[in-house]
C-alpha cells in the first residue's frame, strides 16, 4: 500500500475546500499525514503556506517554528537564513551575537556564517524574525529552503496552528 492509500482518507477532508479550513482534528490529521507522507510532500505544503496571506508573515513563522525547535534545528535554520541574507549577513551577524560589523563572526572555512547550536540558543525570536525577513528579500527562494528544512521535523511544523496545517493538507491532497 502506497503513502498516499494509507492517508487518503485524511487527505478526502482537504480536497476542495479552502486551503485554511481546518477543524479540531485539524492537528491529529496533520500527524497522520506526516507520518506517511514524504518530506518532499510536506515542503510543497509548507511553502504555499509560508507565502499564504492567510497566514502568518514568513518571518512570524519561521521565528515561531525557530521557538520551539532544539538546539540543532535552531543551528540549522539559522545558516539557512544567514546564507540567504548575502551581505546583509555581516551585520546581521553582528546584531545577532553582538559584534561590530568588522568584528568577526562564526565562520566556516569556505567564508560562509555558520552558527553552532550553542550561539543559536542565544538567538531570540525578534532577531530570527528580522533575519528571515531580510532573508526573504535578498533571496525569496529561502521559503522554499526553510520548507525543505522544517518537512524534515514536521512535529515542529505541528506548531503553526491549525489553519497552516490545513492549507499544508489541502495542498498534498491537491498535488498527489
Amino acid at each position: 500500500m502506497s503513502w498516499l492509500e494509507q492517508i487518503d482518507d485524511v487527505l478526502q477532508r482537504y480536497r476542495n475546500v479552502p486551503g485554511t479550513t481546518s477543524s479540531p482534528e485539524t492537528s491529529a490529521d496533520f500527524a497522520k499525514v506526516a507520518a506517511h507522507a514524504p518530506p518532499e510532500a510536506i515542503s510543497g505544503g509548507l511553502s504555499e503556506a509560508f507565502r499564504s496571506n492567510e497566514t502568518p508573515p514568513f518571518g512570524q513563522m519561521i521565528s515561531d517554528l525557530f521557538s520551539s525547535s532544539g538546539p540543532q534545528q535552531r543551528a540549522g535554520i539559522l545558516n539557512h537564513l544567514l546564507a540567504a541574507a548575502g551581505p546583509a549577513a555581516s551585520s546581521l551577524l553582528g546584531r545577532l551575537f553582538g559584534q561590530s560589523a568588522s568584528s568577526p563572526g562564526p565562520q566556516a572555512g569556505s567564508g560562509q556564517p555558520t552558527v553552532t547550536p550553542e550561539q543559536a540558543q542565544r538567538v531570540d525570536a525578534q532577531m530570527v524574525r528580522d533575519l528571515a525577513n531580510q532573508a526573504q528579500k535578498s533571496d525569496p527562494s529561502i521559503v522554499d529552503r526553510a520548507s525543505d528544512f522544517y518537512a524534515q521535523h514536521p512535529h515542529l511544523v505541528q506548531g503553526l496552528g491549525a489553519a497552516a496545517l490545513a492549507m499544508i493538507m489541502a495542498h498534498v491532497s491537491k498535488r498527489h
